[in-house]
């Protein structure tokens, strides 16, 4: 039987473009209300008890819609990610391939694919870090207002992105770039590192190629590696939220001072305060990526 041929690189490039923005899509929908809950106890750890408090609590103070704050910049910020980042990935393997001195349609290493999803992370945090920073300051806009923090609240995306080009200009964005960048490196460094040890592990136990195990195995290894994902980056995650909902009342910290700062006053278990909340991210971000690759493949 003949061997099926790759698709052209422009071909790839759509089918990854589609898979990343479907997957993300997917994300959004089925868990806004939760990573509402999750930034503003990220920003606001001592106003909430806990995970179930903080969705009652919003609820009952804004409704239905203060669970859905951000939604648009959220599609927007998984979409982008998603995309930049498998288009990227594609491109990231050959550079791979370039320094260690393989063929261009040499086999990669676990650790290979899993140091070029990492490199590829970088160029899907220039088109996050923008996105995500009005989907936080839009779910936490209650919190700010409610402790006297910012004067007025604004409550749409159009009003956010005002805000910051007439305080900030085009680099206010960026808020929180290093930030996200010192997140999404190692986080996805160990997300395609889990990915592909546990395509590995299937393809052991089945006797098979990697590219022979089945949607569901692969599926499942999306997922795996999602949830290894979010288990190593919750600090840095609590840390670029913090400076990026903060940085509304003037000019906030760098990283590295930020998180010394959390450390210093709140403790150094700060980042898993919202252990509560931990689990319901793993989950969620097993679910997510499960969708991601169903799509994918």
């Amino acid at each position: 039987r003949g061997e099926a041929m790759a698709p052209h690189p422009v071909v790839q490039a759509v089918i990854d473009l589609s898979a990343g923005a479907i997957g993300g899509a997917a994300c959004v929908f089925s868990g806004q209300p939760l990573d509402t809950a999750k930034v503003k106890m990220q920003t606001f750890p001592s106003m909430y008890r806990g995970f179930v408090h903080c969705i009652t609590s919003t609820y009952r103070q804004v409704g239905v819609r203060g669970l859905y704050q951000g939604t648009t910049p959220a599609l927007m910020a998984n979409i982008a990610e998603n995309s930049v980042l498998f288009m990227s990935y594609g491109f990231c393997q050959q550079v791979i391939r370039l320094m260690a001195g393989l063929q261009s349609d040499a086999a990669l290493s676990d650790v290979q694919k899993a140091s070029a999803g990492s490199v590829a992370s970088i160029f899907s945090s220039l088109v996050l870090c923008p996105t995500e920073l009005v989907k936080c300051r839009l779910q936490a806009m209650h919190e700010m207002e409610a402790s006297g923090k910012i004067a007025q609240s604004h409550n749409s995306v159009w009003s956010v992105v005002k805000s910051i080009m007439r305080r900030e200009g085009p680099q206010g964005f960026f808020q929180g770039l290093t930030t996200t960048i010192a997140r999404e490196v190692p986080g996805y460094f160990c997300f395609f590192g889990a990915y592909e040890l546990c395509r590995t592990a299937f393809s052991d136990y089945m006797k098979c190629d990697k590219d022979d195990i089945g949607v569901a195995p692969i599926v499942f290894s999306g997922g795996f590696g999602g949830a290894c994902l979010w288990l190593v980056v919750y600090p840095m995650d609590c840390v670029k939220s913090r400076i990026q909902v903060m940085s509304m009342m003037g000019k906030q910290a760098g990283f590295f001072k930020t998180f010394m700062t959390i450390a210093r006053t709140e403790g150094k278990h700060y980042s898993f305060k919202q252990k509560k909340d931990l689990p319901t991210k793993l989950t969620l971000q097993f679910v997510f990526k499960c969708w991601l690759y169903y799509y994918y493949y």
